[in-house]
């Protein structure tokens, strides 16, 4: 992960990068911000989501930015992940648009950080397209895996899609909000997400895992297929990748379980999904 990969430039680019065709793409592209307002596409500074674009690439880094702002929102750029920090430090951001492969620190690590933190949401961006490459994205706490070289409508979907997602009001416990609940030796209070076992632990949970604890918390002992967990923790918004549900019970259980590899809260069905096996409880 040292050794930097070269990108293939996304075929929405190759223009931009051939200065023969420069300018002429600069006009298809990216028209000026008083062309924007005129025609109706920007919304007001103080209302606009506001994107970090971070990607070491420059000609990707300047194009998505401008095709961002073109389509009404606010867009920042870092060449790294430590001006991505510093970025991150000065303001707020509703959404963080992260290569993989950079110099010095990593997309990889950097997304594990922002998710741990309670960072903003993140969209990665990669060349690597494999499906191994797309589950350690999810993994590491990315909301959603691109493919470069990617078409720009589908950049902007995802990224609506996200900010969706993150802006709809959050009870996220469902019928269990208010309550505090007791489950093999865990007890989650549903207001404020902490998760603590009777050994004192203190577990950080992320949106997602707390939507998938208390989707489980809510039908104990009950098979749950993969399907029917996408509709209850995200009710189908988005383009969501096959192995989602895999990798957010994987997350999960390295968390809850005392030997993840062989799980006795969190049980898999063969041919069926998975099954909370465990009484819940009422706790105080």
């Amino acid at each position: 992960m040292s050794q930097k990969i070269a990108d293939p430039t996304p075929d929405l680019y190759r223009s931009v990068a051939n200065p023969a065709v420069r300018d002429r793409s600069r006009r298809i592209f990216f028209p000026n911000r008083r062309a924007l307002r005129y025609q109706g596409l920007m919304t007001e500074q103080t209302r606009a989501p506001h994107i970090l674009v971070v990607d070491d690439h420059r000609e990707i880094r300047d194009a998505v930015t401008r095709y961002l702002e073109k389509n009404g929102m606010r867009a920042s750029a870092a060449r790294d992940v430590a001006e991505m920090d510093a970025h991150l430090k000065a303001g707020r951001f509703d959404l963080v648009v992260l290569d993989v492969m950079m110099p010095g620190e990593d997309g990889l690590s950097a997304a594990r950080r922002l998710a741990s933190s309670g960072g903003p949401p993140v969209l990665m961006l990669s060349a690597l397209g494999e499906d191994t490459d797309r589950i350690v994205g999810l993994e590491v706490g990315a909301d959603d895996y691109l493919v470069k070289p990617f078409n720009p409508r589908e950049l902007l979907a995802r990224v609506k899609a996200i900010l969706r997602r993150s802006e709809r009001p959050e009870p996220l416990a469902g019928q269990l909000g208010g309550r505090k609940l007791g489950f093999a030796g865990w007890t989650l209070d549903t207001d404020t997400r902490a998760l603590t076992h009777e050994d004192g632990r203190a577990v950080s949970l992320t949106t997602a895992e707390f939507k998938l604890l208390t989707a489980f918390l809510e039908r104990p002992r009950f098979v749950l297929s993969r399907d029917q967990l996408l509709d209850i923790t995200s009710g189908r918004t988005a383009d969501v990748f096959d192995r989602t549900i895999d990798n957010q019970v994987s997350r999960l259980r390295r968390k809850i379980e005392d030997d993840p590899g062989n799980p006795q809260i969190i049980a898999t069905i063969r041919s069926g999904g998975y099954s909370l096996a465990a009484d819940v409880r009422e706790a105080t």
